[in-house]
């Protein structure tokens, strides 16, 4: 497609003599700009899609695909039952009772308010993020009259394993007098670090057998969660659930409880791949400045070359490879980049704070404990399409421009 005189020329004008370091200077802008730019769009796409991804396995882990939720009026008396008729649907992989209701917890130090989860020892096992959480907590000793508390919650409570805290619920027994709180003092066996800062500074886990005493729920529970072999069938599966259960009873799937907070995402996701690409878009311009330049300082030379005989086509495809040159290498040094940051982020967020002093990830904004990113290739693929585009039309009016010029007027002016 090019000719050998065509590919030694266009290297030959991409290296600027002395007097000729303006042109360098702008072509390395424009190296500069489209490996930034590159770079950039890839490590936003990658920690949005890292962010996001983690966030999902984390909730996931935490929660089912789908939980059934009775009403205070009437819980689930005969919830042992229900979880066998759950886990012989063809679909479902878990289905967990649990307890899960709000309270004040208290130290000598402090109160806060928490969300306690009742739930079996068994059960906590069976979900890996779980079991992960708990890898530092005496899972032998969860029974009776203990809790595990988040790591954060124990932090702001200022409390230590085997230490004791006071859990008020204002549900508690009807008197002559009115309601009086619940009140009762448990044990901390130790704490939990599930990685997510909402679980880890509000939560508080329980044996289940503890909780239906503490809440007066007797042997009922209030909370099923089902957890399903493919998420793909949630819709399917939600609308069989919901067949089956009661009107006492609400049937929620986590899309519909994160919804907003998802949902935000992506149009953060969206907005942040138009305006990064408006920095390719930039560079671009910059490849056009830098060719036009370039023929502008070379028309001496293109003079030449059509009077010894060169075509407008090959003159014209001289400067499509140069202006094409910048576009392959920069994308190709912005990818490389954005990879290589991708694969090393947190270990670089570590040595940006320390160097800063400052939480550039702060858990209680962003939710996790650590910046995750997640390549997409498609995305990667479609950066590299949609930059090395920009650069080949860049090249197209600067090189048509080259084509153009009339020998004789050149060599008139020079």
């Amino acid at each position: 497609m090019f000719s050998k005189f065509e590919r030694l020329t266009a290297w030959r004008y991409l290296r600027a003599k002395r007097k000729e370091g303006f042109i360098s200077v702008i072509t390395g802008f424009a190296f500069t700009g489209i490996a930034l730019g590159v770079a950039t769009l890839i490590i936003v796409m990658s920690v949005m899609n890292g962010f996001k991804a983690e966030l999902l396995n984390r909730i996931l882990g935490i929660n089912g695909h789908i939980s059934i939720v009775s009403s205070p009026e009437f819980p689930f008396n005969n919830y042992k039952k229900a979880i066998r008729d759950l886990q012989s649907i063809d679909g479902i992989d878990l289905a967990l009772p649990m307890i899960e209701k709000q309270l004040l917890v208290s130290s000598g130090r402090g109160a806060e308010g928490a969300m306690v989860r009742g739930i079996d020892k068994e059960d906590i096992l069976k979900k890996k993020v779980m079991r992960d959480g708990f890898a530092r907590v005496d899972l032998d000793a969860y029974e009776d009259d203990v809790v595990v508390v988040g790591e954060k919650l124990a932090h702001k409570l200022g409390i230590y394993v085997d230490d004791e805290i006071t859990l008020i619920s204002p549900n508690g027994k009807v008197t002559a007098f009115g309601s009086v709180p619940r009140i009762k003092s448990y044990r901390v066996i130790g704490t939990f670090n599930l990685g997510m800062y909402e679980y880890d500074a509000n939560f508080i886990f329980m044996p289940l057998e503890s909780a239906q005493k503490y809440f007066g729920l007797k042997d009922a529970v209030s909370v099923i969660d089902v957890t399903l072999k493919n998420e793909n069938q949630l819709a399917q599966m939600r609308a069989l659930i919901e067949k089956s259960v009661t009107l006492d009873a609400y049937v929620y799937d986590w899309k519909q409880t994160n919804s907003a907070f998802f949902n935000a995402i992506d149009v953060e996701r969206n907005v942040m791949f138009l305006i990064l690409m408006l920095i390719i878009l930039v560079a671009a311009f910059n490849i056009i400045t830098g060719l036009i330049m370039l023929v502008k300082d070379k028309s001496r030379d293109v003079a030449v070359l059509r009077t010894m005989g060169a075509t407008r086509g090959m003159v014209m495809r001289i400067f499509f490879m140069d202006g094409a040159f910048i576009g392959f290498v920069g994308t190709s040094i912005g990818v490389l980049l954005g990879l290589l940051f991708c694969d090393n982020i947190e270990n670089i967020r570590q040595f940006l704070q320390k160097l800063s002093g400052r939480d550039l990830f702060s858990p209680e904004i962003y939710f996790l404990s650590q910046l995750p990113a997640k390549v997409d290739v498609t995305e990667v693929v479609l950066v590299v399409v949609l930059t090395l585009l920009l650069s080949f039309l860049a090249t197209l009016y600067p090189a048509y421009r080259a084509s153009k010029f009339d020998p004789a007027e050149a060599l008139r002016y020079e």
